[in-house]
């Protein structure tokens, strides 16, 4: 696996876009805002990471843009697809087709080995791999030798590729990831961060994350910060440090 350049990709075609996005769960005096007109965009083959500080509304934000949750007002765009106003059928669909998941639990199925939790998606679906792709995923998340072993029979970190591997095979348009290191001690967490990267960088994929860990949006080419629930900045190429600074002032 080669990972070259920490320089920043160029934001250039959007893979996700929000304009006005608003939330607010329940009315009246015991209605909170957790998103306030959020305006945002997501570049194509960029890996982009959401932080802010606790209650700030990224995980909320990550949830609209996948189609997850609902918006109370305002669009998100899927590519040129306005997700808020498709129903229900036509958005299973989309978020099938076009969006992969990587969860803080890697939601493996026990039963199956690592080969068929990453191909199961695309058999529910009835669709054919792509087996040039497969065999580059493979490569790229190292998981080759462990293709027949169960989820039991691998390491946390070797888990959590398997959730990366299955997530790409479908060629989604977005992968979004939420705390996907929150799980795995801090080598594994590298090791997973890697080929995330390896596959923005080689595979062209879009990602965006969710996380609490400077190290962690380290690893991205921007980090866009939340604070109450509105963008307040955003950080391109950024360091642990430079990341680490940006959240003392949001919390001060």
């Amino acid at each position: 696996m080669t990972i070259t350049g920490r320089e920043a990709v160029p934001q250039t075609t959007a893979a996700v876009t929000a304009r006005g996005v608003t939330k607010v769960y329940g009315t009246g005096d015991t209605a909170v805002h957790a998103l306030r007109g959020v305006d945002v965009s997501f570049g194509t083959g960029a890996f982009t990471a959401i932080m802010g500080p606790s209650g700030s509304g990224k995980s909320t934000l990550m949830h609209c843009l996948a189609g997850l949750d609902t918006v109370t007002s305002g669009e998100v765009r899927v590519g040129d697809v306005d997700i808020t106003k498709l129903n229900d059928k036509k958005l299973t669909l989309l978020r099938r087709e076009q969006v992969g998941f990587i969860f803080q639990a890697f939601n493996l199925l026990p039963a199956l080995t690592a080969e068929q939790n990453i191909r199961l998606p695309l058999d529910i679906a009835g669709r054919q791999a792509d087996e040039d792709l497969f065999d580059t995923v493979i490569r790229t998340v190292g998981l080759r030798d462990r293709l027949r072993h169960r989820p039991s029979e691998l390491s946390g970190g070797q888990q959590q590729r398997v959730a990366v591997a299955r997530a790409l095979i479908g060629k989604p348009r977005v992968i979004f990831a939420d705390e996907p290191t929150g799980n795995l001690d801090s080598r594994s967490g590298a090791e997973v961060l890697s080929f995330l990267r390896a596959s923005v960088r080689e595979l062209g994929q879009t990602i965006v994350m969710v996380t609490h860990d400077p190290v962690a949006a380290s690893y991205a080419d921007r980090v866009v910060f939340l604070r109450d629930g509105a963008l307040v900045t955003e950080l391109m190429a950024p360091s642990p440090q430079t990341v680490l600074d940006t959240l003392v002032q949001l919390e001060a």
